[in-house]
């Protein structure tokens, strides 16, 4: 059913939901566009739509072929909505969801895109917040890039921060997505462009694992890892390309790649990644805990995936809810404590594991486990009377040629 958004613009259908409102299928003067219609809660929120107006001038200037532009933004009642370019294509979460992981090309190919994007936000002193796969559109239109990756585009500049007010997010409140959020987010610091580099190193590393190098399992323990936990290496992939994912993956803001130095040498490592197939990694254990036992944290259960992985990025915010999705931009998180995010005993990285190896933990792991035992046990019980029969063989041996002497008995006198 159409609607009208301010004078200009007609909403006909709903393209997707999110935690901050609802895009449309639009019509505008000049063409086909997507609206996006903010949440009514979020509409009538005076200080809100104060901030949105402020923003109007920076959001409508960024302009670049990588970036979805946004042509207005309309304050209308109780409508407030954000109108953008019309993307012929989809997003990045889909992409993977169904193919679960990229070959190295297509995947660095993409991030570039998005790189060279952030640069032109950043020097323009806007920082996006909240980077993710979600964020990002292929333009299925358009001309295929290296390793048949379509150009990549990010949307959603500025919402995150609209929605960041003080009313909404107190100091011990942080906004983002729990499995790309930088450090100094979680430590409760201030925002800057190198959280947006962190955020897509995260994204480049699950495009080529198929997960997130510090995600899985309850938000507090996601957010523990990005402190504490260094990453795990990625088998298979140039080392070059793994120094760059580490340096933008650093925990000190200054170590990290500007977003344009981080386009460049991208672009530099393509010509190596002509060809490469598919990483053939497994992602390792949500927490160390068996399959059906009980899980490392039993205030924060942590539901698993009917395939025993645990969903890439469904985390409940609340112990004993259900899972929130991934695709949502949370804003009620609580910044840890300083002892919450010391590490301790799940502060061990999480490595993957070779294609087809078990889950430490998990039944099939514990019956491997236990055919080994039990193969080991067996040996060792063979060898044991193996050792035992040659030791009686060779004293039966000694005794039979021994004579009365040897055996230190008295021979019978002959008549």
């Amino acid at each position: 059913m159409a609607r009208k958004i301010g004078s200009r613009y007609t909403a006909h259908q709903i393209l997707g939901r999110g935690s901050a409102g609802t895009v449309w299928l639009g019509e505008g003067p000049e063409g086909p566009v997507a609206i996006k219609l903010l949440r009514e809660d979020l509409a009538s929120d005076e200080e809100l739509v104060g901030r949105f107006v402020q923003e109007r001038t920076a959001l409508l200037g960024l302009e670049h072929p990588n970036v979805v532009s946004v042509r207005d933004l309309v304050v209308d009642g109780n409508d407030l909505a954000l109108v953008m370019d019309l993307v012929r294509g989809t997003d990045l979460r889909t992409r993977l969801d169904r193919d679960r992981r990229l070959a190295p090309e297509a995947a660095v190919a993409i991030v570039a895109d998005v790189a060279e994007g952030l640069a032109a936000a950043h020097a323009a002193g806007v920082v996006h917040r909240d980077v993710k796969p979600e964020n990002v559109l292929l333009d299925m239109q358009g001309p295929l890039g290296p390793g048949g990756s379509h150009r990549a585009l990010l949307t959603d500049f500025g919402v995150a921060k609209l929605i960041d007010t003080p009313k909404r997010t107190r100091a011990t409140k942080i906004i983002g997505t729990p499995d790309y959020l930088a450090p100094e987010i979680v430590e409760g610091l201030p925002p800057r462009a190198s959280v947006d580099i962190y955020a897509l190193a995260t994204v480049l590393y699950e495009l080529l694992a198929g997960f997130t190098p510090f995600g899985g399992g309850h938000p507090g323990a996601v957010l523990r890892r990005h402190v504490t936990e260094t990453v795990a290496p990625l088998p298979g992939i140039p080392d070059e390309l793994w120094q760059l994912i580490v340096q933008c993956l650093a925990k000190g803001p200054a170590s990290r790649l500007r977003a344009s130095e981080l386009a460049a040498r991208l672009r530099e490592q393509l010509p190596t990644l002509a060809g490469m197939p598919p990483l053939d990694v497994d992602e390792p254990d949500t927490e160390p805990a068996a399959e059906g036992g009980e899980p490392a944290d039993p205030a924060s259960p942590a539901p698993a995936a009917p395939s025993g992985r645990a969903r890439r990025g469904s985390v409940p915010l609340v112990p004993g809810a259900k899972p929130d999705s991934n695709r949502d931009t949370h804003t009620s998180m609580r910044v840890p404590a300083p002892d919450e995010l010391a590490g301790g005993a799940h502060g061990t990285a999480r490595v993957p594991r070779a294609a087809g190896a078990p889950r430490p933990g998990s039944a099939r792991n514990r019956a491997v486990t236990r055919r080994r035992r039990i193969t080991l046990g067996a040996a060792a019980v063979a060898l044991v009377a193996a050792v035992g029969v040659g030791t009686w063989a060779a004293t039966s041996g000694d005794d039979a040629g021994a004579s009365p002497q040897d055996t230190g008995t008295s021979a019978p006198s002959t008549p």
